[in-house]
């Protein structure tokens, strides 16, 4: 019998397409697509109807809203991220470290398992309880780590215990017919942004009110497919999701602008933006913040299922950078700014702090 082909087309415009593909080509996908196209996994469940009114999630975030200020031990808190941290943790993601074994992160690739072991333990030394979740044969897992409220509900796990995300996805893409997939922007700089802040918990022995979880999705470059997996196993649980936000590609600068943050114009939650720019003009002011098209990152799966959510990126506009989806994509390059990191960083660890609660744990003497 006559294979049917690996993709095909359901509709299309010259905006975009609607794809079928078999689960086995899934692998292949990002190796086909052009450049500057994005894939995205669309749930099995039906899409809430667009609508103007806020969702009740969104009205108790607006509520957080509302009473932000600043508050000097989150800024105490902030100090503790380090920018020079950031250099070794991404250039060993890249391979650019001498001690780095590290080719390729693509989702298929043995260095991708390699980088997940890496991120688990890296986790687990800043004091998170970390798995994996294995969600398509062939991928590298999702690595999930879990900082408990304080203290724990009924001092057990509790699926449907409040919970805030930060998130970023460590799989890699890199330029047509190249082994070499570094993935330095795209998304190590986001991955690199979650070791600085689970470091900054730990280093200041913070104890959260609510649930927290730092993620670090495999399989976005084929679909959102960590993400995708992820959102429908909360969704499915009756998961209360109070705040997810992801951080995709923060590191690209350009020298004829001045640092920025970018949230998006169109998927995702506008008041979980509006709290991240409020956020931002607080503790971080040298920010410029706007609006971005560049999409769709693994915040989006969380939307589809109707949960809070919005993505931190570098730029308030399109995406600039040469070497996106390219084997180029180093952190040792010009316009690779670290800085920019670790202010968007302050950003994404105050607006989880505002939203979950927190305690700085003392010694008693």
């Amino acid at each position: 019998m006559e294979r049917k082909p690996p993709v095909q087309v359901l509709w299309s415009n010259q905006r975009g397409a609607i794809l079928t593909i078999s689960t086995q080509d899934l692998g292949l996908l990002d190796f086909t697509l052009p450049r500057l196209w994005e894939a995205v996994a669309l749930p099995n469940i039906p899409l809430p109807s667009p609508t103007s009114d806020e969702s009740d999630s969104d009205k108790r975030l607006r509520k957080i809203l509302s009473k932000v200020h600043f508050n000097p031990d989150v800024a105490s808190i902030l100090s503790a991220i380090s920018a020079a941290q950031m250099s070794f943790d991404v250039r060993w993601l890249t391979g650019e470290a001498s001690d780095s074994p590290i080719i390729s992160r693509h989702s298929f690739s043995e260095d991708a398992r390699i980088a997940a072991r890496w991120l688990k333990s890296k986790f687990e030394d800043f004091g998170a309880q970390c798995s994996f979740m294995d969600f398509l044969e062939g991928f590298t897992p999702n690595v999930i780590c879990k900082y408990a409220a304080t203290p724990s509900i009924g001092g057990a796990p509790n699926a449907t215990a409040p919970r805030v995300i930060l998130s970023a996805h460590y799989d890699s893409r890199g330029s047509f017919g190249s082994t070499r997939q570094p993935g330095g922007d795209d998304d190590g700089s986001g991955v690199t942004h979650l070791l600085a802040i689970a470091r900054a918990i730990y280093r200041k022995k913070v104890k959260f009110n609510t649930d927290v979880e730092l993620v670090a999705f495999a399989g976005e470059e084929q679909g959102l497919l960590g993400s995708h997996a992820y959102a429908k196993q909360l969704y499915e649980e009756n998961a209360d999701v109070v705040l997810m936000i992801q951080a995709d590609m923060l590191a690209y600068h350009s020298s004829e602008e001045p640092m920025q943050l970018g949230l998006p114009e169109s998927i995702g939650s506008p008041v979980a933006s509006e709290l991240v720019a409020n956020i931002s003009s607080i503790y971080v002011p040298e920010l410029t913040v706007g609006p971005t098209a560049a999409c769709c990152s693994d915040h989006q799966s969380f939307w589809m299922y109707g949960f809070t959510s919005t993505q931190v990126f570098e730029r308030a506009g399109g995406i600039i950078d040469p070497k996106y989806h390219n084997s180029g994509d180093l952190s040792n390059r010009t316009n690779y700014d670290l800085e920019q990191v670790h202010a968007i960083a302050k950003v994404t660890l105050a607006s989880l702090l505002h939203t979950a609660g927190f305690t700085i744990e003392t010694e008693t003497l």
